[in-house]
């Protein structure tokens, strides 16, 4: 049996990530749980899985649930019950699906004590690539991934030699605004952001799918997962969000990976790799898909794609601070204090503002990320 630590638990990848634990009881258990704010979810959460920590990042929900809550499950607060969370002796593997950069030091954590890691938090690796992967290497743990862009390409990958990938194909569902121009997005409202075609998601990933931004991280992401070349990794747009990526070989076969678009499917192949466990998730009906498109993306409406890759192959620290000013961007728009088309301008000049440095460390990130982070709510100030 699995034991299971998941951060982020009340979010949207946490609780499907608790659905498939449900749906194998013999296989998995969870040992930790760990989210934000949300005290009265986590509450179910540990009445229901009884892990041994439990953890609210935020010290008055933390303080709510300790005077509610007094069964065995030992509950924690802060970044320093999240650390104590990733290193849990008793955690065979480490489910990081926190948003944005926050997941960095406790997945670095968890590596550094040996957990494998079933990684949603995109972030982790835009940031800190680099340094996450070297660290994995070092320590001999499997970095498994959750994203189904990334599960996809990791199932097609499989028995593959590396030097017979030519190309890496993402596919992005273009989004809520896909085949509109930005006279058409000026207006646009938080709700209309909010309503995703195809996927039902968070807040911020989802207003990250709008800008394409999202679509950018993966490209970051996958260049870092398959140490593949940024000029092997392409985007096309896909609304269906059924292929849920490709992968192009050297003798001009193409193999793709499909199904529903339904979360639980990567993350319950990340949990179970290497086997192939069987599930009672709804099926693929071939007579009744219709049909499949693809289209290139609008790079030229939708800037977040390209600046975000750009900041990729830049390298260094182009990354943290992109990211860094993208989550303070998001976060302004879902809080009506910003338009839609702010949240470019947001992330072009906090970019533009700050040189790169090549030496990505730890502490170095948290410096860049910190300073992003001020630079761009000064920015949004004088948008106010």
């Amino acid at each position: 049996m699995k034991s299971l630590a998941i951060l982020g638990s009340t979010g949207s990848i946490g609780t499907q990530t608790l659905d498939v634990v449900r749906a194998h009881p013999e296989r998995f258990r969870v040992t930790a749980l760990a989210a934000h704010k949300s005290d009265g979810q986590i509450e179910e959460q540990i009445r229901e899985f009884s892990p041994a920590i439990a953890v609210l990042t935020d010290e008055a929900a933390a303080v709510r649930l300790r005077a509610r809550y007094h069964g065995a499950t030992e509950i924690l607060s802060g970044a320093e019950g999240l650390l104590a969370v990733a290193v849990l002796p008793t955690a065979d593997t480490v489910v990081t699906s926190l948003m944005g950069f926050a997941g960095l030091a406790p997945t670095l954590a968890a590596i550094e004590a040996g957990k494998d890691i079933a990684l949603a938090n995109k972030e982790t690796l835009v940031v800190a690539g680099e340094l996450i992967m070297n660290a994995a290497k070092a320590h001999g743990v499997a970095i498994l991934p959750v994203d189904s862009e990334h599960c996809a390409l990791f199932q097609c990958l499989q028995g593959e030699k590396r030097e017979a990938v030519e190309r890496l194909i993402l596919t992005a569902s273009g989004g809520p605004f896909r085949g509109k121009k930005l006279a058409a997005l000026k207006a646009v409202s938080l709700a209309d952001c909010l309503n995703h075609p195809t996927w039902a998601m968070g807040k911020k990933i989802t207003v990250d799918s709008a800008t394409l931004i999202n679509k950018g991280l993966e490209v970051i992401e996958a260049h870092w997962l398959y140490d593949m070349p940024y000029d092997k990794i392409e985007v096309v747009v896909h609304p269906q969000s059924i292929v849920h990526s490709l992968v192009s070989f050297r003798d001009g076969a193409v193999m793709a990976q499909l199904g529903l678009p339904d979360m639980r499917l990567p993350i319950q192949y990340a949990l179970t790799y290497p086997d192939r466990v069987a599930s009672d998730f709804p099926r693929l009906d071939f007579s009744r898909l219709g049909a499949l498109t693809f289209e290139p993306p609008d790079t030229e409406t939708f800037r977040g794609l390209e600046i975000a890759a750009e900041a990729g192959r830049t390298g260094g620290t182009a990354p943290c601070v992109m990211n860094a000013a993208n989550e303070i961007a998001v976060e302004a728009f879902l809080d009506g204090f910003i338009g839609f088309l702010d949240i470019y301008h947001i992330i072009e000049k906090t970019l533009a503002a700050r040189p790169v440095r090549r030496a990505a460390t730890f502490e170095v990130l948290q410096e860049e990320d910190a300073w992003a982070r001020q630079y761009a709510r000064q920015l949004i100030a004088v948008r106010k």
